[in-house]
């Protein structure tokens, strides 16, 4: 089978690999999409913690069940997503019912190779039925599910005021979930395009440019004085992660979806004096994946809003460098098998 390897930050190769071979407790999956994230773009950039090359990148997937072993209820034929985070079942964060952050979790296509191939092999567990959506659609669950993930975390009230710093797909998903939620949203980015398709596609109660002026003072009277009582990163830029400490309302709460490698930096008298609440958002769980499925079946969410670009396999090695450059307008890149 074909597969597409990323040698070393910057390169990608294709090469020639033989098809999975089924084992006991293992499900093949023939890939029809791929969705293209940060995590992969990073990962390009050489920017991604917890990574290693050579490795085959891709986990927002959807495809065809060809073969599997131990999972009822599936058959042969039928369209699946799966959750592409590996745990170990028997760790104390799995124990505690948080698989999602398990201490020895591999991440499909960041610690182990992902779904840049033709034919993809997974534990039998992680399967998701298609519950009639399209592919497209199913390629879309896992992000979407990264912002669910950060809303439970942050138990938001109906009405309240949440920042979401960061507009790219997991901000913008973290969004929507917000609003289901009941949420007045906040979005805060850089780029006025994003900023732009938050208000027209996703219909923001605000929008703000973190680099403009008088930030602080924008956010206070958006929220009467209060300011948010949640905010949410979904940047995993670090300078964006430590500025978002001054945006916090006493009382509030400050969850950190986006990652980056360096030590975030805040005044310990001014968190203090908030008795905030700071929360990191890793992964998703299978409770957030339904959640996600749900809402694309009720119409609460539209997952074309969110295919910008596409491309089939064998172009992606030409067309991946161009996805990094925010003037392309890139929201979510997808990639077709056939």
């Amino acid at each position: 089978m074909k597969v597409l390897v990323c040698t070393e930050p910057g390169n990608f190769e294709y090469k020639t690999l033989q098809k999975p071979h089924l084992k006991p407790g293992y499900a093949i999956i023939k890939i029809k999409r791929i969705g293209i994230c940060g995590t992969d773009l990073h990962a390009f950039e050489g920017t991604q913690p917890y990574f290693s090359y050579p490795r085959i990148l891709g986990h927002e997937l959807s495809g065809e069940l060809v073969d599997f072993d131990n999972a009822p209820g599936f058959e042969k034929g039928e369209i699946v997503t799966f959750i592409p985070y590996f745990n170990c079942g028997h760790c104390i964060a799995c124990r505690m019912g948080k698989p999602n952050c398990c201490s020895s979790i591999r991440v499909c296509g960041v610690h182990c190779d992902g779904g840049m191939v033709e034919y993809l092999m997974v534990p039998s567990e992680s399967l998701l039925h298609g519950e009639g959506l399209s592919l497209d659609e199913l390629a879309l669950v896992e992000p979407l599910a990264i912002g669910a993930h950060g809303v439970r975390r942050t138990q938001i009230a109906n009405g309240e005021n949440v920042l979401v710093i960061g507009a790219g797909p997991i901000g913008l998903g973290t969004m929507e979930m917000a609003k289901i939620a009941g949420a007045n949203v906040i979005a805060m980015d850089i780029n006025e395009q994003r900023l732009q398709f938050c208000k027209e596609k996703l219909h923001v109660s605000f929008t703000l440019n973190a680099a403009g002026k008088d930030v602080i003072q924008q956010l206070a009277e958006i929220t009467n004085g209060d300011m948010p009582t949640v905010v949410i990163d979904a940047t995993g830029n670090l300078k964006a992660i430590n500025t978002g400490f001054k945006y916090l309302s006493h009382g509030g709460k400050y969850i950190l979806i986006g990652l980056q490698k360096g030590e975030i930096c805040f005044s310990h008298p001014e968190f203090h004096k908030r008795e905030a609440t700071l929360m990191s958002s890793r992964n998703a769980t299978k409770e957030d994946f339904e959640k996600v499925m749900l809402a694309m079946k009720n119409k609460l969410i539209d997952p074309s809003n969110y295919i910008t670009h596409r491309t089939i396999f064998t172009d992606v090695k030409q067309e991946f460098a161009q996805w990094l450059n925010p003037a392309n307008g890139v929201i979510k890149a997808m990639v077709s098998m056939e």
